[in-house]
C-alpha cells in the first residue's frame, strides 16, 4: 500500500483540477462515511475546527457553518453529493472536492482543488495522512476486538 500522496491534474465534472490522493487499506464505504460525516470533519480536516450543521451526514443541498482555526465561522453549502464524490461552496466560493475511488487493496481518497489553489495541496496531504490513520487504525481496533 502506498504511503505517499499522489498529485496529478485531472479533468473532473467541474473542469481541470489538481487532485491530491492516497490509497488507504480500508473499504470504500467506510472512507465515504468518514468524509460525509460532519461531526468527524474536525478530526481529519486541518482547516476545520468545528462544524455547525443540522444534518450529521451531508447530501446535495446541505447547509451549515464551519469554523476555521482562527475562530471565524463561514457558511457552506454542499453543491453535489453522489457516486462517492461531493463538492461544496464555502462562503459562496467553490472549495475542495472530495472523492473515494476503488483501489485493489482498499480505496483511494482524493481531494480535488482548482489548479490555481495549488498552495492548499500540503493541507490536503496532511488531511490524507490523518484519514489514513483513522481508517486503518479503526480496522486494526475492530480486528483486535474480534480476536478476543
Amino acid at each position: 500500500m502506498a504511503r505517499d500522496s499522489d498529485i496529478d491534474i485531472e479533468r473532473t465534472s467541474d473542469g481541470r483540477r489538481l487532485v491530491v490522493a492516497r490509497e488507504v487499506a480500508a473499504p470504500r464505504d467506510r472512507a465515504w462515511e468518514l468524509l460525509t460525516d460532519t461531526e468527524r470533519w474536525p478530526e481529519w480536516g486541518p482547516s476545520v475546527r468545528a462544524v455547525d450543521c443540522p444534518s450529521r451526514f451531508i447530501q446535495s443541498g446541505t447547509r451549515g457553518r464551519v469554523q476555521l482555526p482562527l475562530g471565524v465561522w463561514l457558511p457552506f453549502e454542499i453543491t453535489a453529493c453522489e457516486d462517492y464524490r461531493w463538492t461544496w461552496r464555502v462562503a459562496r466560493v467553490p472549495a475542495t472536492g472530495h472523492r473515494v475511488d476503488d483501489a485493489p487493496d482498499g480505496c483511494r481518497v482524493c481531494f480535488e482543488l482548482p489548479v490555481l489553489a495549488t498552495g492548499y495541496a500540503p493541507v490536503c496531504q496532511r488531511a490524507l495522512g490523518t484519514i489514513t490513520g483513522l481508517l486503518e487504525g479503526l480496522g486494526e481496533q475492530r480486528e483486535r476486538r474480534t480476536e478476543t
